[in-house]
């Protein structure tokens, strides 16, 4: 669909215009407009440019006027995990207790319905902190999936829909090797079924016929591979013959749908294996964490068009760096990722600007590295870059899809207004996010969330984290840690 930014029409009707803002667009040209609007028909941006210009050719069924406040593309989280949501701080600064609970629960301690609540939970923080499209890996951990069954991603692809937001749901195998054991919750008392390499397969196939596009094409589904890593994971070597049948089926599969690719928790050297002995480097593969890369990851990358997603609060980023600068002057797109929401960090992409910035400028010891607009370009055009997306969003554009977020920056740790791109990117928070419209739908207006109950997700959350912690039996990784006070470290030296 083509919309042209046509100020010569005399009087044209838009459904919605937002005017009297800093309008942020992350243009062609990174046009920052002080009394800025943007009108909106149906799910397009229909054009873009001054109050004065907009106002002149446009009327609107309803006008949001957005003075004092910062008129943005949407946010994009391009890594994250469905399911961490709803593990919050398990296992205190237990690191091993954590990823141990992941296993745990997305095998044995979660049914349909804990899917469904955590996409609710996580939908509801990310409308409600600017992050209108998400990537979420259905389980996590070490690389443990939920696809014993497609029920758990359908429940989780309509809480989405319901909710407004924009979702990338990336599915795939669990780590080999197979068979692996899941408890099927959907009846009581709860059925164990060795899942083997042939069902998650079954499974995934079924999750990307049913699910890509829903939500009027507001749900996508990738496919998400665990990293073929044999440096640092001896035991890779016993299983690589499924490694590369995992590839050239899943590959397959992609491409018989049209779905992009992604992995979690490469390192140096394991991008370079991927692609030489599985191909799986490509324009529409996006790769996360990619710590302490080398050399010909990095020019494997640029020749590949692979895009990189840097997740600057993971664990990943304090065990090694990924190297951002050098990625991005060497032509590779870099995202930013949250690796959210647990077990020490959400989804405010505000958060993890503010981090990515500092952790890059620390390690070269130079203030000067990655200027605020590139780390906003990180949450919005480049990461619509980074999904294949950013024909659609990722920039306030005539022909894109409305998706926008207001910022009020009529508060004390905003004030004075100036520099606007400066404000949001060192002092703004997700909580600053007043207004959030996807699609030209408003979710939240003027803090209200529109779209969901928000008490009665809240409340759901927290009776389906009571009984996932009964049928787990891990709840004594909700007390307090023996060294939370007074001592310098949570494990002791040895």
């Amino acid at each position: 669909m083509t919309i042209r930014n046509d100020l010569n029409a005399t009087t044209v009707h838009a459904d919605l215009l937002i005017e009297h803002g800093v309008v942020i667009t992350v243009d062609e040209t990174r046009r920052v407009i002080e009394d800025g609007a943007v009108a909106i028909r149906g799910d397009r941006i229909i054009a873009v440019g001054s109050t004065e210009e907009l106002r002149a050719h446009y009327i609107a069924d309803k006008i949001i006027n957005a003075r004092n406040k910062a008129v943005l593309p949407g946010l994009i989280d391009s890594h994250a995990h469905a399911g961490h949501a709803m593990l919050k701080t398990l296992g205190g600064g237990d690191g091993d207790a954590w990823m141990n609970a992941c296993q745990t629960i997305y095998t044995s301690a979660s049914g349909p319905e804990f899917w469904e609540v955590d996409a609710r939970l996580s939908a509801l923080e990310r409308l409600k902190c600017g992050t209108t499209t998400g990537v979420s890996l259905l389980g996590g951990g070490d690389s443990i999936m939920r696809v014993d069954d497609p029920v758990y991603a359908q429940r989780h692809a309509r809480a989405i829909v319901e909710a407004g937001t924009r979702s990338v749901v990336a599915i795939g195998p669990s780590r080999p090797p197979a068979p692996l054991t899941y408890l099927d919750w959907s009846a009581e008392p709860p059925r164990r079924r060795d899942v083997g390499y042939e069902l998650m397969f079954e499974v995934c196939e079924e999750v990307a016929r049913t699910c890509e596009g829903q939500g009027d094409g507001r749900v996508h589904i990738a496919i998400a591979l665990p990293v073929y890593s044999p440096q640092y994971e001896q035991s890779h070597l016993e299983h690589a013959s499924l490694f590369r049948q995992q590839a050239r089926d899943y590959m397959d599969l992609a491409r018989r749908y049209g779905l992009t690719f992604t992995q979690d928790g490469h390192r140096g050297g394991t991008l370079a294996l991927a692609h030489r002995e599985l191909g799986l480097l490509g324009p529409t593969s996006f790769m996360s964490h990619s710590i302490d890369l080398t050399e010909e990851d990095i020019a494997l990358c640029r020749e590949t068009q692979t895009k990189i997603v840097h997740n600057p609060s993971a664990i990943m980023s304090i065990l090694g760096r990924c190297p951002v600068p050098e990625l991005i002057e060497s032509g590779v797109t870099v995202a930013i990722g949250s690796d959210g929401a647990a077990p020490d960090r959400g989804y405010d992409m505000f958060r993890h600007m503010f981090q990515c910035m500092h952790y890059h400028r620390r390690h070269f010891r130079d203030p000067d590295i990655l200027p605020h607009g590139k780390v906003l370009e990180m949450v919005t055009i480049d990461a619509a870059k980074a999904l294949s997306m950013d024909h659609e969003i990722g920039s306030l554009e005539a022909g894109k899809k409305a998706d926008i977020i207001l910022v009020d920056l009529f508060k004390p740790h905003l004030m004075p207004m100036n520099m606007p791109v400066y404000r949001v990117t060192c002092f703004a928070n997700g909580g600053d996010v007043c207004t959030t419209i996807v699609d030209g739908k408003i979710l939240m207006e003027d803090y209200v969330v529109q779209t969901v109950d928000e008490h009665s997700v809240l409340a759901a959350v927290q009776e389906e984290s009571e009984r996932m912690l009964d049928r787990s039996g891990l709840r004594h990784l909700t007390e307090e840690s023996a060294s939370l006070w007074r001592a310098a470290r949570y494990q002791a030296a040895i």
